[in-house]
Protein backbone atom coordinates (compact mmCIF):
# COMPACT_ATOMS: atom_id res chain seq x y z
CA UNK A 1 0.00 0.00 0.00
CA UNK A 2 1.55 3.36 -0.98
CA UNK A 3 2.07 6.13 2.06
CA UNK A 4 0.17 8.63 2.52
CA UNK A 5 1.26 11.50 2.99
CA UNK A 6 -1.61 14.37 5.33
CA UNK A 7 -0.73 17.82 6.48
CA UNK A 8 -0.89 17.89 10.30
CA UNK A 9 -2.42 20.59 12.56
CA UNK A 10 -2.23 21.35 16.17
CA UNK A 11 -4.87 22.78 18.03
CA UNK A 12 -4.40 23.93 22.04
CA UNK A 13 -7.34 24.77 24.00
CA UNK A 14 -7.03 26.67 27.22
CA UNK A 15 -10.59 26.57 29.45
CA UNK A 16 -10.61 29.53 31.45
CA UNK A 17 -12.65 32.59 30.75
CA UNK A 18 -13.44 35.99 32.55
CA UNK A 19 -16.92 34.99 32.62
CA UNK A 20 -19.17 32.52 30.19
CA UNK A 21 -21.16 33.69 27.14
CA UNK A 22 -24.56 32.53 27.43
CA UNK A 23 -25.15 31.51 23.96
CA UNK A 24 -21.73 29.76 24.62
CA UNK A 25 -21.48 25.87 24.15
CA UNK A 26 -17.53 25.46 24.33
CA UNK A 27 -15.46 23.95 26.90
CA UNK A 28 -14.73 27.00 28.92
CA UNK A 29 -15.24 27.78 32.61
CA UNK A 30 -15.26 31.07 34.04
CA UNK A 31 -11.95 31.83 36.31
CA UNK A 32 -11.97 31.12 39.84
CA UNK A 33 -9.65 32.89 42.08
CA UNK A 34 -5.91 32.83 40.44
CA UNK A 35 -5.05 31.31 37.70
CA UNK A 36 -2.69 27.74 37.40
CA UNK A 37 -0.69 28.90 34.32
CA UNK A 38 2.11 26.73 34.86
CA UNK A 39 -0.07 23.38 35.99
CA UNK A 40 -2.15 23.99 33.00
CA UNK A 41 1.33 24.22 31.01
CA UNK A 42 2.84 21.09 32.18
CA UNK A 43 0.18 19.16 31.48
CA UNK A 44 0.05 20.31 28.25
CA UNK A 45 3.06 19.14 27.35
CA UNK A 46 2.36 16.24 29.02
CA UNK A 47 -0.68 15.23 27.01
CA UNK A 48 1.46 15.94 23.76
CA UNK A 49 4.20 13.12 25.01
CA UNK A 50 1.49 10.78 24.96
CA UNK A 51 0.01 11.61 21.42
CA UNK A 52 3.95 12.03 19.82
CA UNK A 53 3.51 8.23 18.37
CA UNK A 54 0.36 9.75 16.05
CA UNK A 55 2.65 12.18 14.44
CA UNK A 56 4.24 10.12 12.40
CA UNK A 57 7.14 11.69 11.28
CA UNK A 58 5.53 14.69 10.35
CA UNK A 59 6.06 18.72 11.19
CA UNK A 60 3.47 20.93 12.37
CA UNK A 61 2.25 23.24 9.93
CA UNK A 62 -0.42 25.17 11.65
CA UNK A 63 -1.31 25.82 15.18
CA UNK A 64 -4.60 27.33 16.16
CA UNK A 65 -4.42 28.12 20.47
CA UNK A 66 -8.45 28.76 21.01
CA UNK A 67 -11.02 28.34 24.34
CA UNK A 68 -12.25 30.37 26.60
CA UNK A 69 -9.83 33.05 26.73
CA UNK A 70 -6.26 32.45 25.62
CA UNK A 71 -5.18 35.56 26.01
CA UNK A 72 -5.76 35.77 29.85
CA UNK A 73 -2.19 33.62 29.48
CA UNK A 74 1.04 35.41 29.45
CA UNK A 75 3.56 35.73 26.67
CA UNK A 76 6.17 34.03 28.53
CA UNK A 77 3.71 30.83 29.03
CA UNK A 78 3.42 30.65 25.01
CA UNK A 79 7.19 31.23 24.39
CA UNK A 80 7.86 28.43 27.02
CA UNK A 81 4.88 26.93 25.41
CA UNK A 82 6.38 26.61 21.84
CA UNK A 83 10.33 26.00 22.80
CA UNK A 84 9.27 22.96 24.47
CA UNK A 85 6.75 21.61 21.67
CA UNK A 86 9.79 22.43 19.04
CA UNK A 87 12.27 20.20 20.67
CA UNK A 88 9.31 17.21 20.39
CA UNK A 89 8.20 18.16 16.75
CA UNK A 90 9.14 20.08 13.70
CA UNK A 91 7.21 23.41 12.99
CA UNK A 92 6.93 23.83 9.35
CA UNK A 93 8.95 26.95 8.23
CA UNK A 94 6.03 28.84 7.31
CA UNK A 95 3.81 28.08 10.04
CA UNK A 96 0.37 29.86 10.88
CA UNK A 97 0.08 30.33 14.80
CA UNK A 98 -3.27 32.06 15.65
CA UNK A 99 -4.46 33.02 19.13
CA UNK A 100 -8.10 33.52 19.93
CA UNK A 101 -8.11 37.07 22.24
CA UNK A 102 -10.74 38.81 24.09
CA UNK A 103 -10.66 42.80 23.29
CA UNK A 104 -11.47 42.82 27.05
CA UNK A 105 -8.44 41.09 28.21
CA UNK A 106 -5.57 42.06 26.54
CA UNK A 107 -2.88 45.74 26.02
CA UNK A 108 0.51 46.91 24.18
CA UNK A 109 2.24 44.55 26.71
CA UNK A 110 0.23 41.26 25.76
CA UNK A 111 0.41 41.72 22.21
CA UNK A 112 4.03 42.82 21.37
CA UNK A 113 4.74 39.86 23.80
CA UNK A 114 2.52 37.24 22.24
CA UNK A 115 3.77 38.12 18.58
CA UNK A 116 7.92 38.35 19.73
CA UNK A 117 6.53 34.45 21.08
CA UNK A 118 5.91 33.23 17.43
CA UNK A 119 2.34 33.82 17.09
CA UNK A 120 1.42 35.44 14.09
CA UNK A 121 -2.06 35.77 13.47
CA UNK A 122 -4.74 36.83 16.03
CA UNK A 123 -8.55 35.94 15.92
CA UNK A 124 -10.29 39.04 17.76
CA UNK A 125 -13.66 38.19 18.55
CA UNK A 126 -15.59 41.56 18.45
CA UNK A 127 -19.25 40.15 17.78
CA UNK A 128 -20.95 43.90 17.55
CA UNK A 129 -19.54 46.93 17.02
CA UNK A 130 -22.62 47.80 19.35
CA UNK A 131 -22.96 48.10 22.62
CA UNK A 132 -26.76 47.62 23.24
CA UNK A 133 -26.02 44.25 21.51
CA UNK A 134 -22.54 42.91 23.10
CA UNK A 135 -24.07 43.68 26.14
CA UNK A 136 -27.48 40.93 25.66
CA UNK A 137 -24.41 38.76 24.40
CA UNK A 138 -22.82 38.86 28.08
CA UNK A 139 -19.74 39.68 26.83
CA UNK A 140 -16.95 41.70 28.78
CA UNK A 141 -15.96 44.21 26.60
CA UNK A 142 -17.47 47.42 24.71
CA UNK A 143 -16.86 49.09 21.09
CA UNK A 144 -14.26 51.27 22.31
CA UNK A 145 -11.98 47.88 23.80
CA UNK A 146 -12.34 46.34 19.63
CA UNK A 147 -10.69 49.25 17.63
CA UNK A 148 -8.20 49.52 20.42
CA UNK A 149 -7.58 45.79 20.10
CA UNK A 150 -6.66 45.99 16.56
CA UNK A 151 -4.71 49.23 16.93
CA UNK A 152 -2.36 47.19 19.44
CA UNK A 153 -2.72 44.46 17.26
CA UNK A 154 -1.22 46.72 14.42
CA UNK A 155 1.20 48.20 16.40
CA UNK A 156 2.46 44.76 17.64
CA UNK A 157 3.71 43.58 13.79
CA UNK A 158 0.34 41.46 13.03
CA UNK A 159 -0.83 42.06 9.80
CA UNK A 160 -2.88 39.15 9.60
CA UNK A 161 -5.49 39.11 11.71
CA UNK A 162 -9.24 37.60 11.77
CA UNK A 163 -12.49 39.51 13.70
CA UNK A 164 -15.51 37.68 14.58
CA UNK A 165 -18.34 39.12 14.28
CA UNK A 166 -22.19 37.07 15.03
CA UNK A 167 -25.40 38.11 12.85
CA UNK A 168 -29.63 37.34 14.11
CA UNK A 169 -29.16 38.81 17.64
CA UNK A 170 -31.80 40.05 19.62
CA UNK A 171 -33.28 42.70 17.78
CA UNK A 172 -30.93 42.68 15.69
CA UNK A 173 -32.23 44.79 12.43
CA UNK A 174 -30.57 44.02 8.70
CA UNK A 175 -28.98 47.67 9.25
CA UNK A 176 -27.54 46.38 12.38
CA UNK A 177 -26.22 43.94 10.72
CA UNK A 178 -24.55 46.10 8.07
CA UNK A 179 -23.40 48.62 10.19
CA UNK A 180 -21.22 45.78 12.17
CA UNK A 181 -19.57 44.45 9.26
CA UNK A 182 -18.67 47.69 7.75
CA UNK A 183 -18.04 48.92 11.33
CA UNK A 184 -15.32 45.66 10.92
CA UNK A 185 -14.08 46.02 7.60
CA UNK A 186 -13.27 49.73 7.84
CA UNK A 187 -10.39 48.01 10.51
CA UNK A 188 -9.05 46.26 7.51
CA UNK A 189 -8.60 42.81 9.00
CA UNK A 190 -7.44 40.25 6.53
CA UNK A 191 -10.13 38.09 7.71
CA UNK A 192 -13.81 37.87 8.58
CA UNK A 193 -15.52 35.33 10.50
CA UNK A 194 -19.32 36.25 10.51
CA UNK A 195 -21.75 33.85 11.62
CA UNK A 196 -25.25 33.28 13.08
CA UNK A 197 -26.40 32.85 16.83
CA UNK A 198 -27.67 29.50 17.22
CA UNK A 199 -28.97 28.23 20.44
CA UNK A 200 -26.68 25.29 21.58
CA UNK A 201 -28.14 22.83 24.11
CA UNK A 202 -26.27 23.20 27.73
CA UNK A 203 -26.13 26.93 27.14
CA UNK A 204 -28.04 30.00 29.13
CA UNK A 205 -29.51 31.09 25.91
CA UNK A 206 -31.01 27.65 25.13
CA UNK A 207 -32.77 27.34 28.71
CA UNK A 208 -34.18 31.02 28.36
CA UNK A 209 -34.10 31.54 24.88
CA UNK A 210 -34.41 35.37 23.86
CA UNK A 211 -36.79 36.39 20.72
CA UNK A 212 -34.45 36.03 17.41
CA UNK A 213 -35.25 37.26 13.85
CA UNK A 214 -37.21 34.80 11.67
CA UNK A 215 -35.59 32.36 9.31
CA UNK A 216 -36.73 34.36 6.14
CA UNK A 217 -35.47 37.75 7.97
CA UNK A 218 -31.88 36.04 8.50
CA UNK A 219 -32.03 34.84 5.28
CA UNK A 220 -32.21 38.50 3.84
CA UNK A 221 -29.77 39.25 6.48
CA UNK A 222 -27.02 37.23 5.05
CA UNK A 223 -27.79 37.90 1.60
CA UNK A 224 -27.35 41.75 2.12
CA UNK A 225 -24.41 40.87 4.25
CA UNK A 226 -22.54 39.23 1.41
CA UNK A 227 -23.08 41.57 -0.46
CA UNK A 228 -21.78 44.30 1.60
CA UNK A 229 -18.72 41.86 2.04
CA UNK A 230 -18.23 41.29 -2.14
CA UNK A 231 -18.38 45.02 -2.24
CA UNK A 232 -15.47 45.30 0.21
CA UNK A 233 -13.40 42.79 -1.85
CA UNK A 234 -13.33 39.90 0.78
CA UNK A 235 -13.84 36.26 -1.02
CA UNK A 236 -16.46 33.47 1.06
CA UNK A 237 -14.28 30.53 1.13
CA UNK A 238 -16.59 28.78 3.46
CA UNK A 239 -20.17 29.18 5.03
CA UNK A 240 -18.98 32.07 7.40
CA UNK A 241 -15.57 32.75 6.36
CA UNK A 242 -14.35 35.67 4.13
CA UNK A 243 -10.92 36.47 3.62
CA UNK A 244 -8.82 38.93 1.60
CA UNK A 245 -7.22 37.09 -1.71
CA UNK A 246 -4.58 34.69 -0.72
CA UNK A 247 -5.40 35.24 3.72
CA UNK A 248 -7.66 32.43 4.58
CA UNK A 249 -7.34 30.38 7.65
CA UNK A 250 -4.68 27.67 6.90
CA UNK A 251 -5.78 26.11 10.47
CA UNK A 252 -9.81 25.99 9.76
CA UNK A 253 -9.43 24.82 5.93
CA UNK A 254 -7.60 21.87 7.01
CA UNK A 255 -9.94 20.59 8.97
CA UNK A 256 -13.02 21.91 6.44
CA UNK A 257 -10.77 19.76 3.96
CA UNK A 258 -10.45 16.63 6.12
CA UNK A 259 -6.62 16.68 7.26
CA UNK A 260 -4.99 15.83 10.67
CA UNK A 261 -5.43 17.70 13.57
CA UNK A 262 -4.06 16.66 17.22
CA UNK A 263 -5.57 18.56 20.10
CA UNK A 264 -4.01 19.15 23.58
CA UNK A 265 -5.93 20.65 26.43
CA UNK A 266 -9.32 19.75 28.72
CA UNK A 267 -11.65 19.15 26.43
CA UNK A 268 -9.46 18.91 22.68
CA UNK A 269 -10.12 16.81 19.97
CA UNK A 270 -8.07 15.37 17.83
CA UNK A 271 -8.33 13.32 14.62
CA UNK A 272 -5.48 11.07 13.17
CA UNK A 273 -4.79 8.74 10.40
CA UNK A 274 -2.44 6.44 10.23
CA UNK A 275 -0.31 6.18 7.26
CA UNK A 276 0.59 2.58 6.50
CA UNK A 277 -3.03 1.65 6.91
CA UNK A 278 -5.15 4.92 6.01
CA UNK A 279 -7.53 4.03 9.17
CA UNK A 280 -8.72 7.14 10.55
CA UNK A 281 -8.93 7.45 14.53
CA UNK A 282 -11.40 10.64 16.87
CA UNK A 283 -10.36 10.83 20.39
CA UNK A 284 -10.97 13.57 22.85
CA UNK A 285 -9.37 14.39 26.07
CA UNK A 286 -11.62 14.74 29.25
CA UNK A 287 -13.52 18.59 29.82
CA UNK A 288 -12.40 19.01 33.22
CA UNK A 289 -9.51 21.03 33.50
CA UNK A 290 -8.67 20.33 37.11
CA UNK A 291 -8.98 16.11 35.61
CA UNK A 292 -7.05 17.03 33.07
CA UNK A 293 -4.61 18.53 35.17
CA UNK A 294 -4.47 15.54 37.72
CA UNK A 295 -2.90 12.96 34.81
CA UNK A 296 -1.47 11.00 33.22
CA UNK A 297 -4.44 9.80 31.31
CA UNK A 298 -5.74 12.34 29.69
CA UNK A 299 -8.30 11.04 26.59
CA UNK A 300 -11.90 10.30 27.56
CA UNK A 301 -12.58 6.74 26.91
CA UNK A 302 -16.27 7.34 25.81
CA UNK A 303 -14.82 9.80 23.00
CA UNK A 304 -12.37 7.54 21.32
CA UNK A 305 -13.28 5.13 18.37
CA UNK A 306 -12.04 4.12 14.64
CA UNK A 307 -14.10 5.56 12.21
CA UNK A 308 -16.18 2.23 10.27
CA UNK A 309 -16.03 2.92 6.62
CA UNK A 310 -19.97 3.13 6.22
CA UNK A 311 -18.61 6.68 8.36
CA UNK A 312 -16.23 7.99 6.18
CA UNK A 313 -18.82 10.20 4.13
CA UNK A 314 -21.07 11.38 6.34
CA UNK A 315 -17.55 12.68 8.21
CA UNK A 316 -15.94 14.15 5.44
CA UNK A 317 -18.53 15.66 3.96
CA UNK A 318 -19.83 17.23 7.34
CA UNK A 319 -16.46 19.49 6.93
CA UNK A 320 -16.11 19.42 2.92
CA UNK A 321 -19.80 20.51 2.39
CA UNK A 322 -18.63 24.04 3.94
CA UNK A 323 -16.54 25.08 1.71
CA UNK A 324 -17.89 27.08 -1.47
CA UNK A 325 -15.38 26.38 -3.97
CA UNK A 326 -15.60 23.29 -5.83
CA UNK A 327 -14.34 19.65 -3.53
CA UNK A 328 -12.30 17.55 -5.62
CA UNK A 329 -13.00 13.59 -6.01
CA UNK A 330 -9.34 12.90 -5.36
CA UNK A 331 -9.49 14.69 -2.08
CA UNK A 332 -11.83 12.24 -0.43
CA UNK A 333 -10.20 9.16 -1.83
CA UNK A 334 -7.31 11.06 -0.42
CA UNK A 335 -7.87 12.02 3.08
CA UNK A 336 -10.59 9.11 3.52
CA UNK A 337 -8.75 5.70 1.62
CA UNK A 338 -12.39 5.35 0.66
CA UNK A 339 -14.08 4.37 -2.70
CA UNK A 340 -16.09 7.13 -4.33
CA UNK A 341 -18.92 4.72 -4.22
CA UNK A 342 -19.63 5.08 -1.06
CA UNK A 343 -21.11 7.92 -1.83
CA UNK A 344 -23.50 7.01 -4.91
CA UNK A 345 -27.41 6.60 -2.78
CA UNK A 346 -27.01 10.34 -0.76
CA UNK A 347 -25.12 11.96 -3.72
CA UNK A 348 -28.04 11.21 -6.46
CA UNK A 349 -30.43 12.42 -3.51
CA UNK A 350 -28.53 15.61 -3.03
CA UNK A 351 -28.61 15.94 -7.00
CA UNK A 352 -32.29 15.60 -7.52
CA UNK A 353 -32.92 17.98 -4.89
CA UNK A 354 -30.50 20.51 -6.28
CA UNK A 355 -28.26 20.71 -3.21
CA UNK A 356 -25.50 19.87 -5.34
CA UNK A 357 -23.83 19.89 -8.51
CA UNK A 358 -21.21 16.70 -9.70
CA UNK A 359 -19.18 16.85 -12.34
CA UNK A 360 -16.81 14.94 -13.52
CA UNK A 361 -14.16 15.57 -11.18
CA UNK A 362 -15.65 17.45 -8.64
CA UNK A 363 -18.73 18.23 -6.36
CA UNK A 364 -19.58 21.96 -6.07
CA UNK A 365 -22.46 23.04 -3.05
CA UNK A 366 -25.66 25.23 -4.48
CA UNK A 367 -27.10 28.13 -3.28
CA UNK A 368 -29.78 26.18 -2.58
CA UNK A 369 -27.41 23.61 -1.23
CA UNK A 370 -25.71 26.72 1.63
CA UNK A 371 -29.33 28.00 2.33
CA UNK A 372 -30.20 23.96 3.63
CA UNK A 373 -26.66 22.72 4.47
CA UNK A 374 -28.13 20.56 7.33
CA UNK A 375 -30.60 19.02 5.17
CA UNK A 376 -27.91 18.52 2.69
CA UNK A 377 -25.56 17.07 5.42
CA UNK A 378 -28.54 14.60 6.39
CA UNK A 379 -28.39 13.08 3.29
CA UNK A 380 -24.96 11.49 4.03
CA UNK A 381 -26.18 10.06 7.47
Amino acid sequence: MRRMTLPLALYIHMPWCVQKCPYCDFNSHALRGEMQEQEYLQALLANFDSLLIHIQDREIYSIFIGGGTPSLFSAAAYEYLFAQLKQRVKFANNIEITLEANPGTVDEQHFYGYRAAGINRLSIGAQSFQNDKLKKLGRIHETDNIYRAVEIAKKSGFDNFNLDLMFGLPQQSIEDALFDLQSAMDLKPTHLSWYQLTLEPNTFFYKHPPKLPNEDYLWEMQEAGQKSIAANRYQQYEISAYSLADRQCIHNLNYWQFGDYLGIGAGAHSKITNLKTGEIQRFANVKSPKLFMSGPLFLDKNETRILKNEELGFEFMLNALRLTQAIPKKLFIERTHGALNLLEKPLGKARNLNLLIEENEHWQVTEKGQRYLNELLELFL
